[in-house]
């Protein structure tokens, strides 16, 4: 796993008087899962919009695939191989399930690697199959969680980006939830994870980095972090 994807350095995000990001570095190889944990308000999701170009930053360096993506557009980036599947699922509640499927495919025009796509997200989520019909706002919470990453997915991304995957899902959602993420990562896809369940998402990572206060306070393997007492106490309830 020595070939990296994504590599960031001082990566800063305000908005107004808030620094909401500081001096954020962080790399990010092919094939691994990476997570963010911190507590609300830690700049999680900001690192994520920046990378996927939703919010203004400023960094010395931001590449992907070795390229600098600083100043490319939201949909050059998910052309690259970017996607991200937003805190709030963001579903289109009007749209059938199939419909919001074709808008997470919106830069490709290769027909019959979408059809084969659509194939592949149905087998992931079999239930979405049996729902393709129905408007995206009659899906229960879990329904629209997994519409949101299979949306992320129909766009073919190197790296699919997830932002709290898991909020609001009772605790057997939240475990199916995370088996599909290690069935996409076991399938080669490289993931960023941004997670409140912090247990749950270490136990996936195979390196995980903590925000505090906008800035990175310690980082490591999934398993280190998951037996570092400070993260224990502050995350993992003791």
């Amino acid at each position: 796993m020595s070939n990296n994807i994504l590599s960031i350095k001082n990566l800063n995000v305000n908005y107004g008087a808030i620094h909401a990001a500081r001096d954020i570095s962080l790399s990010i190889n092919q094939g691994e899962i990476v997570t963010l944990i911190g507590a609300n308000g830690a700049g999680k999701s900001s690192v994520i919009r920046s990378i996927m170009g939703l919010t203004k930053s400023r960094s010395d360096e931001m590449r992907f695939k070795g390229k600098s993506i600083q100043n490319a557009a939201v949909e050059e980036r998910v052309k690259m191989g970017i996607a991200l599947s937003p805190e709030g699922r963001r579903i289109l509640p009007q749209l059938t399930v199939e419909e919001n499927l074709a808008l997470g495919a919106y830069v490709r025009s290769d027909l019959q690697g979408i059809a084969d796509d659509k194939e592949y997200v149905y087998g992931l989520f079999p239930r979405l199959k049996e729902r393709r019909r129905q408007k995206g706002g009659t899906l229960s919470g879990g329904e629209q969680q997994m519409l949101a990453v299979a949306r992320a997915l129909m766009s073919r991304p190197e790296l699919l980006m997830l932002d709290e995957p898991s909020l609001g899902l009772a605790p057997i959602l939240v475990e199916e939830v995370f088996e599909i993420i290690r069935t996409i990562n076991s399938q080669g896809r490289t993931i960023l994870l941004v997670e409140q369940n912090a247990w749950a998402a270490l136990k996936v990572a195979h390196k995980a980095y903590v925000l505090e206060v906008g800035g990175i306070s310690l980082s490591g393997t999934g398993q280190e972090l998951l037996s570092n007492s400070k993260v224990r106490a502050a995350y993992l309830g003791g």
